[in-house]
């Protein structure tokens, strides 16, 4: 006798960005080389069939998760910059994308190194890291030139780094500092 019943499909409409999830998670807890497709459906609680239907491989996978990654932080630091009005403003945006918002988290850090680190060695993944840093300057020339722009946008990425890695606790008002150098003529 054969079975003429339907077959239920199962569906799980999110397990794309479960995957995607999970795999950031696991990059951020051990690396991108500590990262595989076994491990990623482990994470994610799916079927490691699951990987291959929705990714063609793991460039595939850590391309999107990065992306996913670049763009959340990049969301963060439009919305801190489109609130302010005044230039003053502006350069507290600035000062508080330092101080409060870029790598407030450790899984940010690292994920932002894996990702440079991944950059520097697979010059294929340099456009994520090129259109995160577009980014990060349109939303600077909304109140600063482009040069200046430019400038803040390596200083607040070289900056958080900094404090992120120093033993030393950071002092805000170096930041304040280092911003109005950049943007205006130096304080004595």
């Amino acid at each position: 006798m054969t079975d003429t019943a339907p077959k239920i499909r199962r569906t799980d409409p999110e397990r794309r960005d479960r995957i995607v999830d999970a795999c950031l998670e696991l990059i951020a807890e051990a690396g991108v080389a500590g990262t595989s497709h076994r491990k990623v459906a482990a994470k994610a609680d799916v079927p490691l069939g699951s990987m291959t239907y929705h990714f063609d491989g793991m460039d595939e996978l850590l391309r999107e998760a990065f992306t996913r990654f670049a763009n959340s932080v990049a969301d963060g630091f439009d919305a801190r910059l489109e609130a302010a009005v005044t230039p003053a403003q502006a350069e507290a945006a600035v000062v508080a994308l330092i101080t409060e918002d870029v790598f407030s988290a450790p899984r940010d850090l690292v994920l932002t190194h894996e990702l440079y680190t991944l950059a520097a060695r697979e010059p294929r993944f340099r456009d994520i890291t090129n259109a995160w840093m577009a980014r990060s300057r349109k939303a600077l020339e909304q109140h600063f030139d482009p040069l200046t722009a430019s400038l803040l946008d390596a200083l607040i990425e070289g900056l958080t780094i900094h404090r992120a890695l120093d033993t030393e606790p950071p002092v805000d008002a170096d930041v304040l500092e280092a911003v109005h150098r950049i943007t205006g003529p130096a304080r004595v």
